[in-house]
């Protein structure tokens, strides 16, 4: 109960500081991080979590999951046709390039064996948008700018999977089996399409009319199904979960729209609820043992790999020079790269402590630096923060429109 108790604590601190986070540096995914580090056996040991802990994995996959569920319903099928051009070059260039501009220092640095390396080069390639929510999250940033990161994150969390698989195989001296890897891919695709798709289709006969009340839950019931639906038969949960999302919104904008209030307060909960998990590995015994050349490792994947890989990708676009920067800075490693990393884990190849701790450090320092210049970034755009934000108490003016209202 102490992890509950914790959780509901650092919840309302952050809900209450939220609109100082909106336009300062502070950054309440930092705030659950922090909190995690402090009561995990690094700070004041109220919680004991291992990172083979089942709780640590299933909470990084639903996190993972209804991001991506979420974010999809922001690329409908127009969006994607417009705005593929940016997001495949980030995806097609500047994916791979990150992956070999991580493995190689991860290589001649740390001393991994090349699969070894290549390994964390996958691991650290998917990226999540979760931790720019000023950047992504604002209608009054730029359009494209805003759709090649949506699309490139809940893309490449599912493309760097076989990559993971696969180097990981090598790794442990064992085969392979892409066969699997594909069908895998393949059926999450035709999932995330086909159960949206057959409902939408359905809730256009007269006889299946939802309360509007209730229509917010309609889009969750089918993200409950097709994640059930996707570990029951091994298919790629998280490529389902973002063409799921892009469907529905391609095919119900109504029901879409319904959901998108309750979409992002469950995405929030589930990636408060990871962090403050996450956060209590981050111990300093994981921190101590790791060498210098890890430490730059980490420091290189985030402000040199990230960007220069997509700023060669994104040359000769019709994006500006602030546009094409932002995209290249906010490359932010996320529940993706935490799934990935317990796989190494649990896979029992030689260096996958290590493989580990890299991975958890590099996200720790990910997750500061991102969340907390997503703010000063959207001002450079000439983004304002949201401002006028209510308080806990209502303006004479709020209260005469109250009374106003329900007099009759």
């Amino acid at each position: 109960m102490a992890l509950i108790l914790a959780f509901g604590v650092v919840l309302l601190i952050s809900v209450s500081l939220s609109g100082v986070a909106a336009r300062t540096i502070l950054s309440t995914a930092l705030l659950f991080l922090l909190a995690g580090a402090l009561i995990g056996q690094g700070g004041f040991g109220l919680v004991e979590i291992h990172p083979r802990d089942p709780l640590v994995t299933a909470l990084a996959d639903i996190a993972l999951f209804t991001v991506l569920f979420t974010d999809g319903q922001r690329a409908s099928l127009p969006a994607l046709r417009e705005g593929w051009r940016l997001s495949g070059r980030a995806l097609g260039l500047g994916m791979p390039l990150t992956m070999i501009g991580v493995a190689v220092p991860a290589h001649f640095l740390v001393g991994l064996d090349w699969p070894t390396a290549l390994l964390v080069g996958a691991i650290l390639s998917p990226t999540d948008p979760v931790f720019a929510a000023a950047i992504v999250g604002r209608d009054d940033v730029p359009l494209r700018l805003r759709r090649l990161l949506n699309v490139e994150s809940g893309l490449n969390d599912g493309l760097a999977l076989p990559f993971v698989l696969i180097f990981l195989a090598t790794a442990a001296h064992t085969e392979s089996d892409l066969g699997t890897v594909a069908l895998e891919l393949v059926l999450g695709l035709v999932l995330g399409i086909a159960v949206p798709a057959l409902v939408c289709l359905a809730w256009r006969l007269k006889v299946l009319t939802a309360e509007p009340r209730l229509q917010a839950l309609g889009p969750l019931a089918i993200a409950v199904m097709l994640y059930a639906g996707c570990h029951l038969t091994h298919a790629n949960p998280y490529l389902a979960a973002f063409a799921a999302g892009s469907t529905l919104a391609t095919m119900d904008k109504v029901a879409a729209e319904h959901f998108e209030p309750l979409g992002d307060l469950l995405s929030e909960i589930t990636k408060f609820a990871a962090l403050l998990v996450f956060g209590a590995l981050i111990t300093p015994d994981r921190l101590s043992h790791l060498s210098v050349g890890a430490w730059v490792v980490a420091v290189l994947a985030i402000v040199l790999v990230r960007p220069a890989a997509v700023l060669l990708s994104l040359l000769r676009t019709p994006m500006s020079g602030r546009e094409r920067s932002t995209a290249a800075w906010f490359g932010p490693k996320g529940f993706a790269s935490v799934v990935y990393g317990l796989l190494a884990l649990q896979s029992g190849i030689p260096d996958s402590e290590l493989v580990f701790d890299l991975v958890a450090v590099t996200i720790a320092l990910s997750i500061v630096l991102h969340s907390s210049t997503d703010v000063p970034i959207a001002k450079a755009l000439r983004v304002e923060p949201p401002d006028n934000l209510p308080t806990g108490h209502a303006t004479r003016a709020e209260d005469r429109q109250e009374t106003d209202r329900r007099s009759p």
